[in-house]
């Protein structure tokens, strides 16, 4: 039976020894997300995936850090720091929400500790030689909306997203592929994370009389356009973005969430998925694992994402480990040039490929899109 590993949450105090900059025997891997705030339905299930993370990779020990930043940027760079300064960590995840990701860089780049990202982020091309991101890129969900939009003669659509990074990246994706497939995008609403109400947003929104609306936002403030619309009388087709699936989500919204569409990794659906998909064994292992351990329906993304940068270091550990040993440069140095060699590492959402050049490393075959059906997702062919 697995064993969990050591969770250091708030204040608590994680026992480890710690020792100076020099080899160790034992593997260091510290995980920073928002497992407590208003992202929180996000984060939870990338710390309970971690729980379940093995504790010994390539023959070596590992040592999973967890710390909570509660969604807080300023926190999650501290962390890094602790990761880092203190702890010496082989690499770094995190953080699960894009500003706290982002605003991590700066530390695994000063540190030389590879860092994999946990929520989809853009990676500016001078600064990616440490950094690596698991999710897929925000356009590649858009576009598997846009080609629906276009299936479906919907040639008007108008936006609400969230007033941070995670709404510019669903936005800017949604300009960029409406454009190529001409629809008019009539409306760019924001709202904050914590806000209760989007009343003046919708409005906005129905006065642009469009086919459809797309909320780029996640979790569970996703659901406050989706009811206000139903509320309000919208009859058209509603988009959400890929960090609305959860059921969290699901309960929240009740009713309004019925028939939106979103896209998401395959492991959402794996079971309606053909039994050649190349994700469709990797993620029923650790649906098996997962579901065994939280219970039945308790399947999100986020969970998933957690298990393939697990993967992926997995993959990348022993070739890293023929040239130094953990808690050296020369080992962090290893591990990066390990993951960005080429090699294929087939997940819950995606075959990886990482190169010097693609920091994302997936293609279409990681997104499918579902429709919520009788208060599940249930997946939708396009």
């Amino acid at each position: 039976m697995r064993k969990l590993l050591t969770t250091v949450l708030g204040s608590c105090v994680l026992a480890l020894s710690l020792a100076p900059a020099h080899a160790r025997d034992e593997i260091r891997v510290g995980v920073t997300g928002t497992f407590t705030g208003p992202a929180a339905s996000i984060g939870i299930p990338y710390q309970q995936a971690a729980r379940l993370f093995p504790e010994e990779i390539g023959g070596r020990k590992v040592e999973w850090v967890v710390l909570d930043d509660g969604g807080d940027p300023n926190l999650a760079v501290r962390n890094a720091r602790r990761f880092t300064e203190d702890l010496e960590v082989d690499a770094i995840l995190g953080s699960t929400s894009p500003p706290g990701s982002m605003a991590i860089f700066d530390v695994a780049i000063e540190s030389g500790t590879p860092q994999l990202s946990l929520a989809p982020v853009g990676i500016p091309a001078d600064r990616r030689t440490w950094l690596f991101s698991v999710p897929q890129p925000v356009p590649v969900m858009v576009s598997a909306l846009v080609e629906h939009m276009v299936a479906n003669n919907i040639t008007r659509v108008a936006y609400i997203g969230f007033t941070d990074s995670w709404g510019d990246q669903n936005h800017d994706a949604l300009l960029q592929e409406a454009e190529k497939a001409g629809i008019t995008v009539l409306t760019n609403e924001r709202y904050n994370r914590t806000d209760t109400s989007v009343t003046a947003q919708t409005l906005r929104m129905l006065g642009s009389n469009p086919d459809a609306v797309f909320i780029g936002a996640s979790g569970t403030p996703a659901v406050l356009p989706n009811i206000e619309l139903r509320d309000r009388g919208f009859t058209g087709q509603i988009y959400n973005s890929h960090g609305s699936i959860s059921p969290f989500v699901l309960r929240a919204g009740g009713a309004a969430m019925e028939g939106s569409i979103a896209p998401t990794g395959p492991i959402v659906v794996t079971e309606s998925l053909p039994d050649d998909y190349p994700t469709k064994a990797p993620a029923l292992d650790f649906l098996a694992i997962y579901e065994g351990e939280y219970g039945p329906d308790s399947r999100n993304p986020f969970a998933g994402y957690a298990w393939d940068a697990m993967l992926i270091l997995s993959a990348a550990i022993p070739a890293a480990l023929d040239v130094a040993e953990p808690g050296t440069p020369e080992f962090r140095e290893a591990l990066r040039a390990a993951i960005e060699d080429g090699r294929e590492v087939a997940g819950t959402h995606a075959v990886y490929r990482y190169t010097e050049d693609d920091r994302y490393g997936v293609d279409e075959r990681s997104r499918v899109l579902v429709v919520v059906t009788d208060g599940r997702y249930e997946f939708l062919p396009h």
